[in-house]
């Protein structure tokens, strides 16, 4: 499968480009308080990590067209007196939850107010069984959690198909003026999955070989056998060895994360949904018409969506053309980089939300 997005690249360079908006200092207004007791460990790169159960314990449901619950947490208040305030909102990517931002959640929340939302098949929030999955779905579910629980306006911050469900949040005209005012994007997925077409031969030529895989993914009892070999532990950690850059942060917890709501009701349903379905509006038809501040985060190590396959190859093409738009390569990095190398992230993410107006 990897041939769908080219190989692996071996960028040498850290920085790509980075376009501030005029007139602002940067600045990181941090909050005196502390993390509560036993709340907060110390992960790669010297990172605070909120405990998994911590999380869950703060975690609240919202209740999406009042039928699906949604699990999202809500932390931190910065004081008035923090000029670079912001709101933001983490969305995580496919077959994890809000967990996967325990190690961005702590740092963030010091000078920011933090939302994180477990979107419709994953995490705790819920699984209908028989639903249909599309990356539209999500990006109306995000629009309506700003509005009807944030309420203000908001900064989105996502991972992989996460970042393109913000991207596509952002891009609604109708919708997006009054709600979203920055866009943070970590390894952008081209689609909801892998048939995702862009103008690459090698996609192009795999497409029969996908949709073989279609039907096969249809027939409840071959589904099944490859869900649970994939949720398997130990192969799941196979996995995230190849995803992440940073071996060392491929723990029994992260492990944990991304498996134990791959054991609940209408998680397979789910999996069958988002592989099999449309991959959704890409990011070349949706970042030109964009007028809000975007970052692009990149890991050069990425095997998923890497920096010189179709995606990762438009992505690096925008600095220069689009004076919004800002985009770092970070070194070593994989997927996932805000578990990969949470310090990396932040040493890029907080002066970009220090430069933005203030909510």
């Amino acid at each position: 499968m990897r041939a769908l997005t080219s190989s692996p690249t071996a960028i040498a360079a850290s920085t790509v480009i980075l376009n501030r908006p005029s007139g602002r200092k940067s600045s990181i207004c941090v909050r005196a308080t502390a993390a509560p007791s036993g709340s907060a460990a110390v992960s790669g790169g010297g990172v605070e990590a909120l405990e998994v159960v911590e999380i869950r314990e703060r975690s609240k449901k919202w209740q999406w067209k009042r039928q699906y619950s949604i699990n999202y947490l809500e932390m931190g208040s910065p004081e008035e007196s923090c000029p670079a305030s912001q709101t933001v909102v983490l969305v995580h990517g496919f077959g994890a939850s809000i967990p996967h931002w325990r190690r961005n959640i702590s740092v963030l929340s010091r000078s920011h107010t933090v939302y994180a939302v477990d979107l419709l098949g994953f995490g705790d929030s819920d699984k209908p069984p028989g639903f249909m999955y599309t990356m539209e779905t999500w990006a109306e579910l995000i629009l309506d959690f700003v509005e009807e629980v944030v309420q203000r306006p908001t900064v989105l911050i996502g991972n992989s198909v996460g970042s393109l469900a913000c991207l596509i949040a952002a891009s609604e005209p109708e919708r997006q003026e009054d709600l979203v005012k920055g866009l943070a994007l970590m390894n952008c997925a081209g689609g909801m999955n892998n048939k995702a077409v862009f103008d690459d031969w090698r996609i192009k030529l795999l497409m029969p070989l996908l949709l073989f895989i279609d039907f096969l993914l249809k027939q409840r009892g071959i589904a099944s056998a490859i869900f649970n070999r994939v949720k398997d532990r130990e192969n799941l950690k196979n996995i995230l060895m190849n995803v992440y850059g940073n071996k060392e942060n491929v723990d029994d917890t992260l492990v944990e994360i991304i498996a134990e709501p791959a054991n609940r009701e209408g998680a397979l349903d789910a999996f069958v949904s988002i592989l099999t379905g449309p991959p959704g509006p890409n990011p070349v038809k949706l970042i030109p018409n964009l007028t809000i501040p975007v970052l692009v985060l990149w890991g050069d190590k990425d095997s998923l969506t890497p920096l010189d396959g179709p995606v990762g190859k438009y992505f690096s093409s925008l600095p220069g053309q689009l004076p919004n738009f800002s985009l770092y390569v970070l070194e070593g990095v994989g997927h996932c980089p805000q578990d990969d190398r949470p310090d990396l992230v932040h040493e890029r993410l907080l002066p970009w939300l220090s430069n933005l107006p203030s909510s």
